[in-house]
């Protein structure tokens, strides 16, 4: 397979792995394996991204597509759109949080289903790599449309006001495409009466990205958040990815809040509006998240990590919310898929309505049930490191599951080791019951195992 082509998307080095002549060619492969009959287009702040957009088009139109052009956007806006538009699929040029000289193109089908290496995008890339696609057929259509205004009703539609309370929020795009979008939510929610003053952080769009590549997720990037938080005495910090279809939060002591308790409190906030109600998490950190849904009368459901896996498990299920530690959220409500912009709006409401600062909100979960964060170990052979742990490990464990690479309960602590669907790592998450001395123990002796075998 072409090296861009991942498990969920496609991504690569500009000019070595993908260029313009191989994005035409993704679309007509699109066009070929998925039959759409018109599709959305959107793209990030990259300064490559609307000349692929642009191939991508002209591949579409050539196999008979009608393209709807939407400009701009985050990747979610695209969810959005394919769905609120009845196209056939959506695609959306983004790199996200990647290097700046990467770019790359997310894809979904019609009701923004996703389209994954074992659904739609193997075959899509086996066209591509033969480059047989027979000759051109009447040229689809090309129009453009802006639905930012009907998908800000739709976001801004989950946040019960009668709740609200004065906050101050500052909000971090990055400089990629949070900014313009984030507005016209926020004029909405401030027209309806919501009593919230907002902080803008670098927020015009800038594929420059003259204050560093916006991937929150690294805590070198994290400081600049939480310094506004501290200086602005603000009551929430918020901070996006490149597409904006991740969001991170910081505490009003500039606190970095980790993925899996922001999971276990959106959870919280889900299960009094609908009692019961499924949640779909990842297995890599699950003991705080298993407390919260079970003391909030839910339903906890495992799925394998990664959106496709996650959007399919919560149609399987119905669940009402899924969330990943590593900064996605889903919504039933929102066509299943994932998006930056709904976390953000029910975690104020949710700060509002418990009538405690963000800090107190996790602090019992991360005292019971603290945890190491990913820790990532690029090898070039992998299998000695994961047959070392395994013949260490397992033996002693209570529980062995392999959903997701393996998880091993210990009792007092909790390991999950798995092979990255995206990157060649290996990734090790740990967490206890408690006892910040062990899990720092246990870190220690496992990344040492790792690291010699």
């Amino acid at each position: 397979m072409l090296s861009c082509f991942k498990s969920y998307d496609v991504r690569g080095k500009l000019g070595e792995e993908l260029n313009n002549e191989l994005a035409y060619k993704i679309g007509r492969g699109f066009a070929a394996a998925i039959q759409p009959g018109s599709v959305v287009i959107g793209y990030d702040i990259r300064p490559t991204s609307p000349q692929l957009a642009e191939a991508l088009t002209a591949g579409l139109r050539d196999e008979g597509v009608d393209v709807v052009d939407i400009g701009l956007c985050g990747t979610e806006e695209v969810y959005f759109a394919t769905t609120h538009l009845e196209a056939g699929g959506g695609l959306m040029v983004t790199a996200s949080h990647n290097p700046i000289d990467y770019n790359g193109i997310k894809m979904v089908r019609a009701g923004s289903r996703p389209i994954s290496a074992a659904d739609g995008l193997g075959e899509i890339a086996a066209l591509c790599k033969s480059d047989d696609f027979g000759p051109a057929k009447p040229q689809g259509s090309y129009s453009k449309q802006d639905p930012r205004d009907a998908y800000a009703d739709r976001v801004a539609g989950f946040l019960d006001h009668s709740a609200l309370k004065p906050l101050k929020i500052v909000v971090n795009a990055g400089n990629g495409v949070a900014g313009p979008a984030f507005d016209v939510i926020a004029d909405k929610i401030k027209a309806a009466g919501a009593p919230f003053t907002f902080i803008r952080q670098h927020h015009a769009p800038d594929g420059s990205f003259p204050n560093g590549i916006p991937n929150p997720l690294l805590p070198e990037n994290r400081a600049q958040t939480a310094d506004k938080v501290i200086a602005e005495g603000a009551d929430l910090g918020v901070a996006w990815d490149g597409d904006f279809d991740r969001c991170f939060f910081f505490d009003e002591t500039g606190g970095f809040v980790d993925g899996e308790y922001v999971v276990g409190l959106l959870a919280s906030a889900f299960l009094p509006k609908y009692p019961g109600a499924k949640i779909i998490h990842d297995p890599r950190v699950v003991w705080a998240l298993l407390d919260l849904v079970g003391q909030g009368g839910g339903e906890a459901v495992a799925s394998q990590s990664g959106h496709s896996h996650i959007k399919a498990k919560m149609r399987e299920v119905d669940a009402v919310y899924g969330g990943e530690m590593s900064a996605h959220h889903y919504f039933r409500d929102f066509m299943y898929c994932d998006s930056g912009m709904i976390p953000w709006l029910l975690v104020a409401e949710h700060i509002c309505r418990m009538g405690q600062p963000l800090s107190a909100l996790v602090a019992d979960m991360q005292s019971r049930f603290p945890s190491s964060g990913e820790i990532n170990f690029k090898l070039d052979d992998k299998q000695p490191a994961i047959d070392a742990f395994e013949a260490t490990y397992v033996p002693k464990a209570k529980d062995v599951d392999r959903l997701d690479g393996v998880s091993l309960d210990m009792g007092e602590w909790r390991v999950n080791l798995r092979q990255s669907n995206t990157e060649p790592v290996l990734r090790l998450n740990v967490e206890a019951k408690g006892d910040r001395a062990l899990l720092s123990q246990k870190v220690e002796e496992i990344s040492t195992l790792i690291q010699n075998a």
